[in-house]
């Protein structure tokens, strides 16, 4: 059976028989869709880099839990409505 590593709500890593929904940046603490046009460009242009920072998320919560914040590219509105008002932002994850 295939395992994920994805990081939880604590900061750590654990292993899951279900793949994460959402990549992230631990270096500059961004989330976004696995298919993240700008994260994708990032690690083919710089194959090796990019993927020692990537970390997976098994959903939007958890990823602000560990006080990351939404991408500017693939989750446009999000990242709008974060950047308006932050702690609002995560109240609606009840954070």
């Amino acid at each position: 059976m295939k395992m994920y590593k994805l990081l939880g709500a604590d900061g750590k890593e654990y292993l899951s028989e279900t793949p994460g929904t959402l990549g992230g940046n631990s270096k500059d603490k961004i989330y976004g869709r696995l298919n993240c046009g700008t994260a994708n460009a990032t690690i083919k242009r710089y194959p090796g880099v990019y993927e020692q920072h990537r970390v997976f998320f098994a959903d939007e919560k958890t990823a602000l839990a560990v006080g990351f914040r939404p991408c500017g590219n693939c989750l446009r509105k999000q990242f709008r409505e974060y950047m308006d008002d932050p702690q609002k932002y995560r109240e609606k994850f009840g954070l």
